[in-house]
């Protein structure tokens, strides 16, 4: 893929390290995230360093508090290129946030690779040649979730999402692809609470109110943990199935919640600390246990594997130059943590998404890694080219995208 011409003046660089800007949000209700993604990201430059840097220069990582604020992120990431001369940025956990830093890395022709936040927009609409993602989108995890819910007998459908871009992308990619797999599904309404809202009792009597049968939720974090504590006090959970196939399976909100989650709840997540068995997930979950002495998050996984494949695509390309790494992105195999054995992930060159299986379980007793009560299993698996758009279509988006006012081809 073409890169396009880069509008920026980008400066000199040191050229004895590899410099890596990372934006996560180190303070607010969104704080864990960060500081765990820094955890991951420290013992991927580890590994990589310890055996000999990229094409034998040391992989340094700055960090930044993002504040979960656009405009503030911005600053942060242009303070990054025209100060700190780093040659990548990476992270970014809200998809609002990412929206804007992205526009940062197209004007400077920097390489931003996104870790942790999740609207499809980034890879589709508003997709940049020097943008990578290496996690799944808001499409890859509601066309799982959809494809799940299809083989089930559910008809009736209902979503509660924070009003920003990431809840509206997540209805948007699921109520499309529903009315497509699904056609006799009934779409009974969706409402919006505010990202960190601290009341979630009007928006779920107006649920209870439309009686759906399957209740999909688009929350994360600290949000996720109030919506279902708020949830069993009014009885939610026996008049509704709950889903939510983005970041609903979450690590942090089992230990959080302990034995306060309701068996039966059907979810996902970027990354699941007990799933897959395999050796790679041991030790990068177990490695993480013996540097935070907590268990993981999934931005955790995200900034581990981000790194890696900036490693993996500079050594490819040979060199640091932007559109060199961005030749070498494209189709890179990114073997990660929550692979299974006999499947690797990899970028998918139309649009520098990850390409992954996505697994949906439900909540059930298990103790094996405390403080949580609760984990998934009775797992399914859902095949990676299952979830994707093709590429006719993404072209398709994209120049329909170009031809709105404001609009501008993604290239």
């Amino acid at each position: 893929m073409a890169a396009v011409r880069r509008k920026g003046v980008r400066p000199t660089r040191r050229r004895d390290s590899i410099a890596v800007g990372c934006l996560y949000p180190l303070t607010g209700r969104a704080a864990r995230y960060g500081h765990d993604s820094i955890v991951g990201a420290e013992m991927a430059a580890e590994e990589i360093n310890t055996s000999g840097g990229v094409l034998g220069r040391e992989l340094r990582l700055l960090f930044a508090d993002d504040r979960s604020d656009p405009t503030y992120a911005v600053k942060v990431a242009q303070r990054y290129i025209l100060e700190d001369r780093v040659d990548f940025l990476m992270g970014v956990v809200s998809s609002a946030v990412a929206l804007a830093v992205t526009q940062v890395s197209r004007h400077f022709g920097v390489v931003f690779v996104g870790t942790d936040h999740a609207s499809a927009r980034l890879t589709l609409e508003a997709f940049q040649p020097y943008y990578f993602r290496v996690t799944n989108n808001t499409m890859q995890s509601m066309r799982a979730g959809v494809l799940y819910l299809a083989r089930r007998p559910w008809r009736r459908f209902f979503y509660i999402g924070p009003d920003y871009e990431y809840g509206h992308r997540q209805w948007q990619d699921f109520r499309e692809y529903l009315t497509r797999v699904v056609p006799d599904a009934q779409v009974l309404g969706a409402v919006w609470p505010k990202l960190f809202e601290r009341d979630y009792r009007p928006f779920l009597r107006a649920v209870l109110d439309a009686k759906p049968e399957v209740l999909v939720h688009g929350f994360w974090g600290g949000d996720t943990i109030a919506f279902l504590e708020q949830a069993a006090e009014v009885g939610l959970f026996g008049q509704v199935q709950v889903v939510s196939f983005d970041a609903g399976g979450n690590y942090e909100v089992f230990e959080a919640l302990g034995d306060r989650i309701p068996a039966g709840l059907i979810l996902s997540a970027r990354h699941h600390n007990n799933f897959p068995l395999t050796e790679a997930n041991r030790q990068f979950v177990e490695g993480f246990w013996r540097r935070a002495r907590r268990y993981p998050s999934y931005t955790a996984h995200g900034a581990y594997v981000g790194v890696h494949f900036i490693a993996r695509a500079v050594e490819r390309a040979g060199s640091l130059d932007p559109d060199d790494v961005v030749r070498a992105g494209e189709g890179l195999e990114l073997p990660t943590p929550r692979d299974r054995e006999g499947f690797c992930s990899w970028i998918r060159p139309v649009d520098h998404q990850v390409v992954q299986e996505m697994y949906i379980g439900r909540t059930q007793p298990c103790d094996e890694l405390p403080p949580a009560r609760f984990l998934l299993g009775d797992w399914e698996v859902i095949p990676a080219d299952e979830l994707l758009p093709t590429e006719d279509e993404v072209r398709r988006v994209r120049a329909s995208a170009a031809a709105a006012p404001g609009g501008h081809a993604g290239s």
